[in-house]
């Protein structure tokens, strides 16, 4: 019998609607085949970029559309980020579930806002924070009324340049009666570089997926692109689309291993 999780997927943001349409396509096809529960994951604007110059979207409207296009048109979820309390109201008409970025998890008025919108929240651990602490974001958002609550594991700081993923966090956050997500690309970033775009090592995706869905994560999550090379945001920790097939198939042997 397949004990599956459920996978959060698609391109860090919003580049066309073509582009967003192949991918929330050709995941929808892979899901079905292995029978995973799945969530369309991309986001309208990028407000936390490095650098003044990096892309931040295609114009919010124009993107909100074409997610709620996917929603509508492939009859599945789709999450995006909000970084602002405007934007939960906003991006709520469009989507399903509202991500708190992780830089912004204790952000007291932003989760509120979140949860009054009665939409899912997925709230991802931030850096600097530990997994105990995360429960104080969840008592925000249930203050609300709001228990459709989402948590995700994606690195702590180490150093200036590099993350860590310490395995523990996703039983510690479990004892919170939520579902756990592993995010396996961000969580290889190297972010802070010196030339102001986050770097990435791609190379460990199978590890730290395998690793989490060992430890018991509820979910994965996976930001990936027909050609990482090109994407405007995240392209070197994506795992690249023709790929991602394979990778949830070894994520389904561990899952079914340890559950």
């Amino acid at each position: 019998m397949n004990k599956s999780f459920f996978l959060i997927a698609g391109p860090c943001v919003v580049e066309s609607e073509s582009n967003a349409m192949l991918i929330a396509e050709t995941l929808a096809g892979i899901t079905s085949k292995l029978n995973i529960p799945f969530i369309f994951k991309a986001s309208y604007k990028k407000a936390n970029r490095t650098r003044i110059d990096s892309f931040q979207g295609i114009g919010d409207t124009k993107a909100l559309k074409i997610l709620d296009k996917i929603r509508n048109d492939f009859d599945m979820k789709v999450l995006t980020d909000i970084h602002s309390v405007e934007d939960a109201a906003i991006a709520a008409e469009y989507v399903d579930i509202l991500q708190i970025p992780a830089f912004l998890c204790r952000q007291t008025d932003l989760l509120i806002a979140a949860g009054m919108t009665g939409k899912g929240v997925n709230i991802k651990k931030g850096q600097f924070l530990s997994p105990h602490s995360m429960k104080y974001a969840v008592e925000k958002v249930e203050s609300t009324g709001n228990k459709n609550i989402l948590l995700t594991e994606r690195g702590t700081t180490f150093g200036y340049g590099d993350l860590i993923v310490d395995m523990r966090s996703i039983p510690v956050m479990k004892e919170t009666g939520y579902p756990v997500i592993i995010d396996i690309t961000h969580s290889l970033q190297q972010p802070n570089t010196a030339s102001g775009v986050s770097g990435g090592l791609p190379i460990y995706i199978e590890t730290i997926g395998k690793s989490g869905v060992a430890a018991g994560a509820d979910g994965v999550f996976i930001e990936t692109h027909p050609q990482p090379s090109e994407a405007l945001s995240d392209g070197a920790n994506m795992l690249a689309l023709d790929k991602i097939e394979a990778l949830l198939e070894k994520l389904l042997l561990v899952r079914n291993a340890v559950i």
